[in-house]
């Protein structure tokens, strides 16, 4: 089977949709809640400990109707069925999509060139969780003998951002062990990380697929002379650890073959966190906690692909993502969460959404004449609110945000836990309501200015509101919460790529910057080689050469 290719604008669904916006686009959302009583309860989904509030959107129930038909016209049921099924919708390099394989139940059955997957993926997790168990209860040691103390990750991409992300979320849960991560091949990054650890009582866990990786080797080779220089060579199969598929390269390094776990090609990079890449995840906070952030993702699953469109939650979510994206041209997407703990996960999202839907060619190679991927960007509340809420506000960009927050805080503190989330629903409120003239103008009266000044700053302080957010609140940030939001996104990247009729999972533009540099690193090395390139980029690398 193949994904179909359906051009989205040549569906009926789009038509009625471009007819319908011209007679909605100017509506406030002030309106839409005064024209439907029961609005904000309808535009609500409850699932779980999620409480999803998409109210605050500039759509109205034809808006909805009309979406889910583009859904239903792009056969987005069929292309699921694929997606779950182990189809090679991955079509430009032959692969499968199953990182939903990954959070399984034991008794699944996803059958990849004849076999069922689902074993292998538990034999990982097994040794996943015995050599995590070991190295935190203390009986796997160092090469002194001592337990460990710190673990660093060296990967990059989503070798790195997923496993970075989830440590930081889920540090409430973590245990002794600090966990550090290079993935810059800046070389100062590095060295500012091995400054802080003892090279006697750090694991290593290098993340790299082909363990070709340029920025992933450099920093592995640069820890080892490090490393080497404190202890026996005999020590790195003690210290150092891979998540690889070249085995022999794996153990020209050193490593010992026992401490390779697998990856599969099924699994692409920004999504495989839930698998062996997540080996740094397993250490910080337990097996456990891992194997709950799994089972999290797994529901989501089961609640994606079984739940009616309509109360569909990445449905929904995916959506609304194209209505602005493709009819209102808002470019942005903010994600806003309300919880420190999430401070990497719109870094996370980037590379996850941008990476995936990042295309201008669609299924067919034809050129596109329609906008796909939405540039992601955001930071935790209440921080962003003293920084770029300003341009959400007054600004003249339209961009939709998503409003995460949680009912509970981990440590109990209930009067800070009320001061944030007091500006959580007071920030989707302000952005909705806007304010008027007249309440600016009766504000100012109670400020004994003169009436000339009153007019002056009136203009300055009106606000349009009709600003769109989802509302996505969450019992209490748990490692099982954490998966069910991460796989939503997810979810929400496979429904768009659907509709706009692309390829999400290649990444070929990641490819071609690479390759420059490797040419650009022998003249570098050698300033008798000399490659062809523009006028700009030959005179930046000679002034660069000169001052090296």
């Amino acid at each position: 089977m193949a994904l179909k290719t359906i051009n989205p604008t040549s569906t009926k669904a789009w038509s009625k949709l471009q007819a319908h916006f011209k007679t909605i686009e100017n509506t406030h959302l002030k309106d839409l809640f005064t024209q439907h009583e029961n609005r904000a309860s309808e535009m609500t989904i409850q699932w779980e400990d999620f409480y999803f509030d998409y109210s605050k959107h500039r759509v109205s129930k034809e808006t909805l109707n009309l979406l889910l038909e583009l859904a239903d016209e792009v056969d987005l049921k069929d292309a699921m069925h694929q997606y779950f099924g182990g189809e090679v919708i991955n079509a430009t390099e032959g692969r499968e999509v199953l990182h939903t394989a990954l959070r399984s139940p034991k008794d699944a059955e996803v059958i990849v060139d004849g076999e069922n997957v689902i074993p292998e993926v538990y034999q990982v997790k097994e040794k996943i969780k015995d050599f995590s168990d070991k190295v935190c209860n203390g009986t796997f040691k160092s090469y002194t003998d001592q337990p460990f103390t710190d673990v660093v990750n060296i990967g990059i991409g989503g070798s790195d951002l997923g496993p970075a992300m989830v440590v930081e979320a889920l540090s409430f849960y973590s245990n002794h062990l600090k966990t550090h991560f290079v993935s810059n091949v800046d070389g100062d990054h590095v060295n500012e990380v091995v400054k802080n650890i003892n090279p006697e009582t750090t694991l290593f866990v290098i993340v790299s697929k082909t363990f070709t990786t340029q920025e992933t080797l450099s920093n592995a080779n640069t820890i080892r002379e490090w490393f080497l220089k404190h202890a026996p060579e005999t020590a790195i199969s003690k210290h150092f650890v891979a998540v690889s598929t070249n085995i022999e390269k794996v153990k020209d390094f050193g490593i010992d073959e026992n401490n390779i776990f697998p990856m599969w090609n099924w699994v692409g990079g920004r999504f495989s966190l839930w698998s062996a890449v997540g080996l740094s995840i397993s250490l910080a906070v337990g097996f456990d906690n891992f194997e709950s952030l799994l089972n999290g993702a797994h529901k989501m699953d089961e609640h994606f692909k079984t739940e009616a469109f309509e109360k569909n939650i990445p449905v929904i979510t995916a959506l609304l993502s194209v209505w602005y994206n493709n009819f209102f041209n808002a470019e942005t997407e903010a994600i806003i969460p309300y919880s420190q703990y999430l401070n990497q996960f719109a870094t996370y999202l980037q590379q996850g959404i941008m990476e995936s839907n990042g295309k201008s060619v669609d299924r067919n190679g034809d050129k596109i004449n329609y906008q796909t991927g939405t540039i992601i960007w955001g930071e935790p509340g209440t921080n962003s609110q003293h920084a770029f809420f300003q341009l959400i506000h007054q600004g003249t960009k339209l961009i939709p945000a998503d409003f995460i927050g949680f009912t509970e805080s981990l440590h109990g503190n209930k009067d800070h836990q009320d001061k944030l989330m007091s500006s959580f629903f007071a920030q989707t409120e302000a952005l909705m309501n806007g304010k008027s003239n007249d309440t600016v103008v009766e504000e100012l009266k109670d400020s004994s200015i003169s009436e000339a000044h009153m007019k002056f700053l009136a203009p300055f302080k009106i606000f349009d509101g009709n600003k769109p957010t989802t509302t996505i609140l969450i019992k209490k940030l748990t490692p099982e919460s954490l998966g069910k939001l991460i796989a939503m996104y997810e979810h929400k990247i496979f429904v768009q790529g659907i509709i706009w009729n692309i390829f999400s999972y290649d990444q070929f533009g990641v490819e071609l910057g690479k390759q420059l540099a490797n040419t650009i690193l022998k003249e570098l090395k050698d300033p008798n080689v000399i490659n062809n390139h523009d006028d700009s980029t030959q005179n930046l690398i000679k002034y660069y050469q000169s001052k090296a």
